[in-house]
């Protein structure tokens, strides 16, 4: 067995505050030739899949660094245009768009891509993207949630609006499809009222493939009945085996198979030629952080405004429910799991994320420590997989491209494939409607 590696194209890096060093272009995440060059680069090494991720509203901290400004779905489509096998997963929201739209969007990226589209869903909750959208206020979480659920038991029906072999043109009859073969959803719901069908059939993989981010109650009630990738974050490998075990669990509990939903672990990487290096790059990235206004705000978030900045926090001191409308529930429980492992500081806590408050594991060292590290990890069975984040993408992205997969290569661990593979194959997950590519309408 091998597993899964994703790609992140954030530019910068994770590390949003990239921008300010030496050699970067603070205009890179608008370059679109750097891009290009990125996930053709992801394609010629046989990564899986390139990750692009969205919000529907301007980013509130702006004035400070760059956020994602081009529409992902616009971008993807020209990007794997240029490329041959890598699939590409697209960041959209259940609660500001509509199931058509979505539907019919993302099955054409299918079938222009030869079987390579996914769609990550979340659920935003956004003041700003509210605004965008003529609501006064966001959702509630439950509302969120809710919606989405409907939101992709409509998109799921959508897909599969033309049966196999409902496509059948035969010059002799005439006949082109066979309508008794082409059926809407013809949904009514609490949030959706849809007809269909889809003016097209499905592509290789017979649906694009469905990626989901959430740790909340609601998020893992919508990975278990429609996830094929439970996209999460774990500080600790603990954490990472029992949220895996939680969302198998949640799938067989909805009639599905546990080995037909994959997760795929976020990792920030660092690769650095040596210790030495290491640190020096690391120590240039901390100090175009604003490091005590993060410390703060990861303070807040944990439910402690006036805890120290400096003296350890302990799973002992934190509330009990850390419940929030706005706040990422799988980032609260990766903090505390790593809390209660270890205590650290709000500084500390800063710095073994990258700034973000909560945020995904920070993995520094050369490349064969980073091989390590993924190897052990997915031994463990804390993923099926990794999205590879890099500090600073500049940099970061082809170190890990041509000095870490290598290796992961060499140990049998990753299996880069051939042109002609759809996404789903790549996953090791089953094509919907029984069919092997060759075979789909």
């Amino acid at each position: 067995m091998t597993f899964h590696l994703v790609a992140s194209l954030q530019t910068p890096g994770h590390f949003r505050t990239a921008w300010r060093l030496p050699h970067a272009d603070p205009l890179a995440t608008f370059d679109v030739a750097h891009l290009r060059r990125l996930a053709r680069t992801a394609d010629e090494v046989g990564l899986d899949a390139i990750f692009l991720g969205d919000a529907p509203a301007i980013a509130a901290d702006i004035g400070a660094q760059p956020a994602n400004g081009i529409d992902p779905l616009v971008l993807v489509g020209h990007l794997l245009a240029g490329t041959e096998r890598v699939g590409g997963l697209v960041t959209s929201s259940a609660t500001y768009n509509s199931p058509y739209n979505l539907a019919r969007r993302f099955q054409s990226l299918d079938l222009v891509t030869g079987g390579r589209a996914a769609v990550n869903i979340v659920t935003t909750y956004n003041p700003a993207a509210a605004a965008n959208f003529g609501l006064p206020e966001p959702l509630d979480k439950a509302t969120r949630y809710r919606r989405a659920h409907e939101f992709l038991s409509v998109v799921t029906r959508l897909w599969d609006s033309w049966e196999p072999g409902a496509l059948a043109p035969d010059k002799a009859s005439g006949r082109y499809a066979d309508p008794a073969r082409i059926h809407g959803p013809a949904h009514e719901g609490e949030f959706f009222s849809v007809a269909g069908p889809l003016p097209l059939p499905h592509g290789p993989q017979g649906r694009p493939v469905v990626v989901q981010a959430g740790g909340s109650e609601g998020g893992l009630r919508l990975a278990g009945d429609f996830a094929d990738v439970v996209f999460t974050v774990a500080q600790t490998q603990a954490k990472a085996v029992a949220f895996r075990d939680d969302v198998h669990a949640r799938a067989v509990a909805a009639g599905r198979s546990a080995s037909q939903v994959k997760v795929s672990l976020g990792v920030i990487v660092l690769v650095a030629d040596s210790e030495e290096d290491a640190a020096r790059r690391t120590e240039e990235l901390y100090a175009t952080l604003p490091i005590d206004d993060l410390a703060r705000s990861t303070l807040a978030s944990l439910g402690l405004p006036d805890h120290s900045l400096d003296d350890p926090i302990t799973a002992a001191e934190l509330p009990e429910i850390p419940v929030s409308e706005t706040g990422s529930v799988g980032f609260q429980v990766s903090t505390r799991a790593l809390v209660a492992e270890r205590p650290m500081s709000a500084r500390e806590l800063v710095r073994h994320s990258a700034g973000a408050a909560g945020g995904h594991r920070l993995l520094i060292g050369t490349a064969v420590q980073i091989a390590d590290d993924l190897e052990s990890w997915w031994r463990a069975g804390a993923a099926d997989g990794f999205t590879i984040m890099y500090a600073d993408t500049a940099v970061d992205f082809d170190r890990f491209a041509h000095r870490v997969l290598p290796l992961l290569v060499e140990r049998g661990l990753f299996a880069p494939a051939p042109a002609g593979v759809t996404l789903r194959e790549r996953l090791g997950l089953a094509h919907p409607h029984g069919q092997r590519a060759d075979e789909a309408s």
